[in-house]
């Protein structure tokens, strides 16, 4: 150990090695963030500006949508930068940067999808309570909740992962700087604070999930006690969508997250990596929002009122 030098920096190892699929994958992963970019701020912008979507569905939704440009943002850039670059170095505190933010906004969106299913649910199962249930100040201060949790438990990651000694080994055999890759870097005993990190991954996750599948079961027990055939199929039909983007997520998380580093294959967590930090944020705005009238009918709205605007200008 007294010979082995402290590292400075990281180098990322991308997620191919094979030149000839860089300017493709660029290509491809340039196209599905502007589309995330352009479907999760003009969601949370389009929330903000129709007063017809000022309720707590929509307030949740636009608090997933920033969620998932925040942790899109946090490491789309460096992958398609990583595509074009042959130095793929970061320094240490920006390595660090990233895993802190990565881990805030993940954590922001599992909070929020179990937030948005417990809304749900007191709106089937309760509606003559749901305006008390889920007040103004009850859903602010639930959000607020959740960033806090999301900052804490960032801390823990990135200040546990960063707290061991990184010696002569500096390649980070993925895309950007998560959590298992670089901890499998460490020449430090990290059996303890693997397991510590594990615990709380896992607590936060399963405790999420568990909401949502509690959420959901309440509801199905609600719609069939009303013995009404279109009242069944509106909510298969309205879970079915949060089903398909609570399991890719949850899915894709447990597999990457609540396991030992010495059990991961890198090659199998880049793969997976993509669907989440950059798939899930480009589809949650098509699966969640642009499928439900409401949201149509704003949009609709705002085109009309620019396009007034513009006749009456010429």
């Amino acid at each position: 150990m007294a010979n082995n030098t402290e590292v400075k920096y990281f180098i990322l190892d991308g997620l191919t090695s094979s030149t000839e699929l860089h300017i493709p994958l660029f290509t491809l992963f340039t196209l599905i963030y502007l589309i995330s970019v352009l479907g999760n701020l003009g969601m949370a912008f389009l929330i903000v500006l129709d007063s017809c979507l000022h309720t707590p569905m929509y307030f949740f939704l636009g608090n997933l949508s920033l969620a998932d440009f925040g942790y899109s943002s946090a490491v789309s850039p460096t992958a398609m930068a990583g595509l074009l670059m042959k130095d793929k170095v970061i320094s240490y505190t920006a390595c660090a940067a990233q895993m802190f933010f990565f881990v805030v906004f993940v954590s922001v969106e599992n909070a929020t999808l179990a937030l948005m299913a417990y809304d749900r649910c007191a709106a089937v199962c309760k509606p003559l309570h749901y305006p008390t249930i889920m007040s103004k100040s009850v859903c602010v201060c639930l959000v607020l909740g959740s960033y806090f949790c999301g900052f804490l438990d960032a801390s823990f990651h990135t200040g546990g992962t960063f707290s061991l000694s990184f010696c002569k080994a500096n390649v980070v055999h993925h895309f950007f700087c998560d959590v298992p890759a670089v901890r499998v870097l460490s020449c430090s005993d990290k059996h303890v604070i693997e397991m510590v990190l594990i615990f709380l991954t896992s607590f936060n996750v399963f405790g999420a999930l568990l909401v949502v599948l509690i959420s959901y079961m309440f509801i199905f027990i609600t719609i069939l006690k009303m013995r009404s055939a279109k009242g069944y199929q509106k909510a298969l039909s309205t879970c079915a969508s949060h089903f398909t983007a609570v399991s890719i997520f949850y899915g894709t998380i447990i597999f990457m997250y609540i396991q030992p580093s010495s059990s991961h294959s890198m090659d199998t967590d880049k793969m997976a990596s993509v669907f989440y930090t950059m798939v899930i944020p480009m589809l949650n705005p098509l699966v969640y929002s642009l499928r439900n009238k409401e949201v149509k009918s704003a949009l609709k709205k705002i085109f009309e009122k620019a396009k007034s605007s513009l006749v009456l200008r010429f």
